[in-house]
């Protein structure tokens, strides 16, 4: 079920982003096609559910932080899009990834091909990139508007604070944020290819946003090595070992 109260954030975010809603639905019918089977969630409940969850973004505090997330095996890892490329290149793979297709495709590829669970959200503007979620071995189709068939809503409008909406709709005990910045400097990993740097701001502002709009409705442990959001606890890299010990 969507959480509650997310369709009157989705009419807020259409209209400031001035977003055609029918390409929306347009482009979750679409991925829908692609997909051949409706993905199992108990697969993804077990990875989650009472589990201290890793949220990992492409932020620019990322490179920083992965020193000390090498030594959190077994922990589960929620990983926004472009981050999968830093993770790779330093030997850790993704529990689950959610993605908008704008990252490193052969990345995501690479990931899905080690059983990464890939959670591929459909919008407007991303119609043209939905075919590389045929390549994808586990896939969860998403989208902000009306959930169908084989397509999901767990609330969340970037990919960062989607991860984050994920683990709170499968009831992990504690989420802690690594490399989700939500400032106004852009990571090196957070986006392939040309892209409009005060939209991308704009954006990473909403779901700040989005992300203290949930902590009012959640009883989850919520935590931040990164700047501050309000609802999350701030802890510092060198003391999560005694956070989840």
């Amino acid at each position: 079920m969507t959480l509650d109260g997310w369709h009157q954030k989705y009419l807020e975010i259409l209209k400031e982003f001035n977003y055609d809603r029918s390409k929306e639905i347009r482009s979750a019918k679409i991925l829908s096609s692609f997909l051949k089977n409706r993905f199992q969630l108990d697969t993804i409940e077990k990875k989650i559910k009472n589990k201290t969850v890793f949220v990992i973004g492409a932020g620019p505090s990322l490179d920083a932080s992965l020193p000390y997330l090498k030594k959190f095996k077994g922990f589960t890892k929620i990983v926004a899009d472009g981050a999968t490329q830093a993770l790779l290149e330093n030997n850790i793979v993704p529990d689950i990834i959610v993605t908008d297709l704008d990252g490193n495709i052969e990345y995501l590829k690479r990931s899905s091909e080690s059983r990464s669970i890939m959670v591929v959200h459909a919008h407007g503007d991303n119609i043209r990139r939905l075919p590389f979620a045929i390549s994808f071995r586990y896939c969860i189709g998403t989208t902000e508007d009306k959930p169908f068939g084989k397509i999901r809503n767990f609330g969340g409008f970037t990919d960062g604070d989607r991860c984050v909406f994920l683990a709170n709709h499968f009831k992990a005990s504690k989420i802690i944020l690594i490399g989700m910045d939500f400032g106004t400097h852009i990571g090196r990993y957070s986006k392939e290819g040309a892209y409009s740097k005060p939209i991308k701001i704009k954006k990473l502002s909403k779901g700040k946003s989005l992300l203290e709009w949930l902590a009012s409705k959640s009883d989850v442990d919520l935590y931040t090595t990164s700047s501050p959001i309000s609802g999350f606890k701030n802890i510092k890299l060198a003391d999560l070992q005694r956070l989840v010990r």
